[in-house]
């Protein structure tokens, strides 16, 4: 079969492939994807395609067999899904990450930027002033104010942490 052939006998036979293969499927997308799928395979063999004599017939049993192949691939994927537990559920991150997070928020780009690099990655003040392009001693004066402010804020929140612990301990009948 020429490439002209075969376009022409695709132009009239997907289509009426397509049909056929919703009826089969229930779902006009997945027929889609297996008629297409067996036109490349029948592409991909154009040149004995006619010694077949019924090339319709050929592509209509490839992309059955291909349906029936998704279905069984789905229908296994399910029965593993079902079989597995659910996961338990994780702890949520402790009080003290959530503090630094919110304090690293409070504080300028650049100087989080070096605090997480330095702190949080073990990057040395070069290798923070070469990732952040800055020069070093830019970077030891962002870190140096990023900590000092990281404190200010670590304390505040400390206090108030502490403010709120002891109100509910008076509240309770308890005294600190």
């Amino acid at each position: 079969m020429t490439e002209d052939e075969f376009d022409a006998f695709y132009a009239t036979a997907f289509p009426r492939l397509i049909g056929q293969l919703t009826a089969f499927t229930g779902d006009h997308g997945e027929a889609q994807d297996v008629v297409q799928e067996a036109f490349v395979r029948a592409w991909n063999r154009r040149k004995d395609f006619l010694a077949d004599e019924a090339p319709e017939a050929w592509i209509r049993t490839v992309a059955i067999r291909l349906a029936v192949s998704r279905w069984r691939r789905a229908r296994r994927w399910l029965e593993l899904v079902r079989r597995t537990p659910p996961p338990e559920s994780a702890p949520g991150p402790d009080p003290d990450r959530t503090a630094l997070v919110a304090a690293l928020r409070q504080l300028p780009p650049p100087q989080r930027m070096a605090i997480v690099l330095h702190h949080l990655c073990d990057l040395s003040v070069e290798q923070v002033a070469s990732e952040t392009g800055a020069p070093v001693g830019t970077v030891k004066a962002r870190l140096s104010r990023g900590r000092a402010a990281l404190a200010k804020h670590l304390v505040v929140d400390e206090a108030q942490d502490e403010a709120r612990s002891g109100t509910a301990r008076k509240e309770n009948g308890r005294v600190g």
